[in-house]
């Protein structure tokens, strides 16, 4: 955990999936602003290799020159680091807290399904109901070298129940206590995606020296299953800020999906650097 007199390190984070919009233009001028005279860094999080750009990641560097950041070099490029992921992993299985599943989305939402016709959810979607817990690792093995799909799961009962009583704390809402149980058996690594958001967010924090996580409200539940990787991976623990989102007039975050006003676009339409950031600071 850091402490007040301790050189704080924020980081931004984005997927080169698409544009920057002004949801994203507010987390990266957020993270900047909280640094501090710290260090402010820039991770470009391209493990989603069916949809990640290399126009986008161009597109990331050259927007937020415009905005007037400037980050520490060089950019860490999560892509470029699957082995110290993968190394994670392994002490993960050391720990027998890895489970291999073969399940779909519909299998798990349909085993998921309570008698009344609901699902058991979390915050990540359908809770995964143990349904290849039972394999022997033979059996395991014997269907990943025949090709077929998986995840690898965490054995979240297991791992909390080893962990104890965890805690972290949030700028806004203060001292929290860790129930990463709301996520079920959680994917850390899929086989076309040799790890998940959860797992290289958790490494790279910690591996970069990242004092302060901010980000937006949305992901304030994954700081549950972050903390817990945190312990059984033997990491520190930063301290976290998790901030508002800016909305659009529907109400809702802005997002990719929705095709939010991007900066680009802005940028286009005459807007300046400092309008875009009067925009954000209103909202």
């Amino acid at each position: 955990m850091t402490t007040s007199d301790s050189p704080v390190v924020t980081r931004f984070a984005p997927s080169p999936t698409g544009y920057l919009h002004l949801g994203t233009a507010k987390a990266a001028l957020f993270a900047a602003q909280h640094a501090r005279g710290g260090q402010f860094l820039l991770r470009i999080e391209d493990i989603d290799r069916g949809r990640c750009r290399p126009e986008f990641e161009a597109a990331i560097y050259e927007d937020l020159t415009w905005l007037g950041l400037t980050w520490e070099q060089p950019v860490r490029r999560q892509s470029e680091h699957m082995a110290d992921y993968e190394g994670a992993i392994g002490t993960l299985k050391k720990l027998g807290l890895v489970c291999p599943c073969f399940c779909t989305r519909a299998d798990i939402a349909n085993a998921s399904a309570a008698p009344h016709g609901l699902i058991a959810t979390g915050p990540d979607g359908p809770l995964y109901p143990g349904t290849c817990r039972a394999l022997s690792s033979a059996a395991a093995q014997k269907r990943i070298d025949a090709g077929e799909s998986y995840a690898l799961r965490l054995r979240m009962d297991d791992a909390a129940r080893g962990a104890g009583s965890l805690t972290w704390r949030d700028g806004v809402r203060g001292k929290q206590i860790v129930t990463p149980e709301i996520f079920g058996d959680v994917v850390i690594a899929r086989k076309d995606t040799p790890t998940s958001y959860h797992l290289a967010c958790t490494w790279d924090d910690a591996l970069q020296g990242v004092t302060l996580v901010t980000r937006g409200e949305d992901l304030f539940a994954a700081t549950h299953v972050h903390r817990l990787l945190q312990h059984l991976l033997n990491l520190p623990t930063p301290a976290y800020h998790h901030h508002g989102l800016l909305l659009g007039p529907d109400g809702k975050k802005f997002s990719k999906r929705d095709q939010a006003p991007t900066l680009r676009a802005l940028r286009e339409a005459g807007r300046t650097a400092d309008e875009v950031r009067a925009m954000i600071g209103k909202a």
